[in-house]
C-alpha cells in the first residue's frame, strides 16, 4: 500500500522543482525542517498592487481552491465579528488518495499579515504566516509566505518538499494572477 501511495504522490507532484527556473520574481525555498514537520517552507512575491487588495485576495475563503492545488473546498467555521481571527477548515484532494481535512485558526492584523495554526484535522504539523510589506509608498506589495507543514499520511519528507516545491511557486503566482484580475 505504501509503495502505491508514493508512486501516486510522484505522479501528482508534476515537474521536479529543477526542472525549470522559477520565474516572474517568485522565490520559493523549501528545506528540511528541524523540529519533525516535512518542510520549512519560505516564500516570496511582488506585485503591483497596494497590500490592501493583496489582501483581500488571501483571506477570500471562495477563491482558494482555485489558487491551491489539490484544495477541493475552503470553508470558514467561525469568525471573530471585529475581523481579528477566524477559524477555516480545507479539504484537499489529490488524485486518487483520499480526502485530508486541515482546520486553522488565523490571526489578522490587516494589511500586514495573517499568522495561522492548526487546530485540527488530519493534517499534523500546519502553522506559518503571511506578511504584506508595502514598497513604493504603497503602490506595490512583497508578499512574504512562511511555514511549516507535514503530511497526513506516510508520506517520505523529501517527496512530501518535492510536491511542495512545485505547488508553492504555482499558488504565489495564482495569488499574483488574481490580485492583478482585481485591478
Amino acid at each position: 500500500m505504501r509503495v502505491m501511495i508514493l508512486l501516486a504522490v510522484l505522479m501528482l507532484a508534476g515537474p521536479p522543482a529543477w526542472a525549470a527556473p522559477e520565474a516572474g520574481g517568485i522565490h520559493v525555498e523549501i528545506t528540511p525542517d528541524p523540529g519533525g514537520a516535512s518542510g520549512l517552507i519560505r516564500g516570496s512575491v511582488e506585485i503591483d498592487a497596494t497590500p490592501e487588495q493583496v489582501w483581500e485576495v488571501l483571506i477570500d475563503c471562495a477563491v482558494a481552491p482555485q489558487m491551491v492545488a489539490r484544495l477541493k473546498s475552503c470553508r470558514i467555521l467561525e469568525r471573530d465579528p471585529q475581523g481579528r481571527w477566524d477559524v477555516r477548515e480545507h479539504v484537499s484532494r489529490a488524485g486518487p488518495l483520499p480526502a485530508v481535512r486541515s482546520v486553522f485558526r488565523s490571526e489578522y492584523d490587516r494589511p500586514r499579515y495573517i499568522r495561522f495554526k492548526r487546530s485540527g484535522g488530519e493534517v499534523k504539523v500546519l502553522e506559518g504566516e503571511w506578511r504584506l510589506i508595502p514598497l513604493t509608498g504603497g503602490t506595490r506589495t512583497k508578499v512574504l509566505y512562511e511555514s511549516r507543514a507535514s503530511a497526513p499520511f506516510a508520506v517520505p519528507a523529501p517527496i512530501a518538499r518535492m510536491i511542495l516545491r512545485h505547488d508553492v511557486p504555482e499558488a504565489l503566482a495564482a495569488l499574483r494572477r488574481e490580485v492583478m484580475s482585481r485591478r
